[in-house]
């Protein structure tokens, strides 16, 4: 079944999930060359900032991404989907709990790095979910016709 929330047929969901996905991954990877000493204090900032985008962009995607959700009827499928939902959400709270940690410590504090890591870690296994609730379980995907009824369509006309 479609995805209930596209444009033209393209499921809107795996076309906004990519900003939150790099903004978090690169806000990590400007608190590695920070604290590294690759560059100066603006790469705490860029942190921060490039986090909050990822925030922002997580809380859009989870509109359509709920909109699907709600399509789901099989059991074991909509479990998976509860789970990757339960933990997309857990991860923008993770990161808005980083973001104020990071406007009330210290610059370069260490705790809120920490957090990053396990959020990205996180990231992957809400993605591996996502994964398989699209190319296992065909979730918000158009059926296709087979190779055989093709070939019959073809023969038909």
């Amino acid at each position: 079944m479609g995805s209930r929330a596209s444009i033209l047929g393209h499921p809107i969901h795996p076309m906004i999930i990519p900003f939150p996905i790099a903004l978090w991954i690169f806000s990590l990877a400007a608190d590695v060359i920070f604290l590294f000493g690759w560059g100066g204090p603006v790469w705490t900032d860029i942190a921060f900032y490039t986090m909050l985008g990822g925030v922002l962009g997580g809380l859009v995607a989870a509109i359509p991404g709920y909109l699907d959700y709600r399509t789901i009827v099989e059991p074991a499928v909509a479990s998976i989907a509860r789970w990757h939902m339960l933990l997309n959400l857990s991860l923008v709270t993770l990161f808005i709990i980083n973001l104020w940690m990071r406007a009330t410590l210290v610059g370069g504090a260490f705790v809120p790095v920490v957090l990053s890591v396990i959020g990205v870690g996180l990231l992957g296994v809400s993605g591996w979910l996502g994964g398989e609730l699209v190319y296992v379980h065909g979730v918000a995907v158009e059926p296709q016709p087979t190779t055989e009824s093709r070939r019959r369509g073809r023969l038909a006309s």
